[in-house]
């Protein structure tokens, strides 16, 4: 296919959590907020005055420092976080907002805290207490928290118009991206996908980590490029996978499963499209902080969510994944050492392959892993047995047709 034309600009701007778009908006006046989950709401996280950055540690080498201050058995994305922090690159950032998500990532803040990772004088840092569950008890802790540990420091320290009606120019902003990059995500469905994993996944993180005004004229142009793009005439692929599973914001990992032969058309995992690129539908009734509060805890899939019908959430979700992008398969990836992730990647995978009928790899990964030999010949091998399995299915079908 014919190569995009701001795709070579967007993974220039990848490679660096500071990148030009990030500078360009802090001129213009605007504060960085630097997050790395989705418990954090990314919406209010764009009011007014401020912009989010998700941050990322590409072209990340040796962990040596922040193993020293964590451990070799913590989570390699949350020591590169602080790795990446103790060599100065977050020092741009006006505030960091972190989650109590998981206890690698509360070691990884707590250090950046501590050893003073960025030294300007009205930094924010901000760490909230998230719940198990999407209940009405659980939604009215989070909102106090999201309120008093961030939106109240954000007001007090920056001046941000935090109201109503600012919270709903931030949705309307938000949507629009949305629609957008939705948009583009639906050329995954077509037989013969005219976009791949790895450009998606580009296009992605590039709506994560740049401020949203900056980019979207060069989104909406992929787009319009996109309507015309012409596939390959024979197919660049043996299998369609959707990848499920913890952090996933190194475009390099999707290249090595794609030159594998397994097409990547659907992305459930953190950093992905899902459910981070869903629009929010608010009502005119209820405080649109409420609203967003209410849809960010309903949406995560995070397996930190721990009630049964969460559980049952996820599973859903993949599921009809897998049969709405006309997949062959499921891939189920962890980083390394990641407590609940662990958990459900050896328990979804049993419960896609045997009682959902998908067939499904488990696997896990370390943070940086396009050299990793032994991931590219297991990804094969899957490739390799869903070829099968469609070959028995045809010829199983010839067989009742006579």
């Amino acid at each position: 296919m014919k190569d995009l034309k701001h795709l070579y600009y967007f993974e220039n701007l990848l490679t660096g959590a500071n990148n030009d778009l990030v500078k360009k908006a802090q001129e213009e006046g605007k504060y960085a907020l630097g997050y790395t989950c989705y418990h954090m709401p990314e919406v209010l996280l764009n009011l007014d005055n401020c912009f989010s950055v998700r941050l990322r540690a590409p072209r990340t080498g040796s962990m040596d420092i922040a193993t020293y201050y964590m451990s070799n058995a913590l989570c390699e994305y949350a020591r590169a976080l602080l790795e990446r922090a103790l060599e100065g690159g977050y020092r741009f950032l006006d505030a960091l907002m972190a989650v109590d998500a998981c206890e690698c990532m509360n070691r990884s803040m707590e250090n950046m805290e501590l050893l003073d990772f960025n030294d300007k004088e009205h930094l924010i840092i901000s760490n909230l207490d998230i719940p198990f569950s999407d209940d009405e008890d659980c939604l009215k802790h989070y909102c106090e928290q999201i309120s008093r540990k961030t939106l109240k420091p954000l007001k007090e320290t920056f001046g941000t118009d935090i109201s109503d009606d600012s919270i709903r120019r931030a949705v309307q902003q938000h949507n629009e991206m949305c629609r957008i990059l939705n948009e583009i995500g639906d050329f995954r469905k077509l037989d013969n996908p005219t976009i791949t994993g790895y450009e998606f996944l580009i296009l992605t993180l590039i709506t994560y980590c740049c401020p949203k005004h900056l980019i979207m004229n060069e989104l909406s142009e992929t787009l319009e490029e996109l309507r015309t793009r012409e596939p390959d005439k024979k197919k660049q692929f043996r299998a369609k996978v959707v990848i499920v599973g913890s952090e996933i914001d190194d475009p390099e990992l999707i290249s090595l499963i794609e030159e594998s032969g397994a097409l990547v058309v659907a992305d459930r995992f953190c950093y992905g499209s899902v459910p981070g690129r869903e629009e929010f539908i608010l009502n005119d009734e209820e405080p649109a902080f409420e609203q967003v509060c209410r849809k960010y805890l309903h949406d995560s899939l995070c397996p930190r969510m721990v009630s049964p019908h969460k559980v049952e959430q996820r599973y859903t979700v993949a599921e009809q994944l897998a049969r709405d992008y006309h997949a062959d398969g499921i891939i189920y990836e962890q980083m390394k050492f990641c407590t609940y992730w662990s958990y459900e990647r050896a328990l979804a995978s049993h419960v896609m392959e045997l009682e959902r009928g998908i067939p499904t790899l488990s696997i896990d990964r370390p943070y940086m892993s396009r050299s990793s030999g032994q991931l590219r010949t297991r990804v094969q091998a899957f490739v390799e047995s869903l070829e099968i399995k469609k070959i028995k299915a045809k010829k199983q079908g010839e067989v009742k047709l006579a």
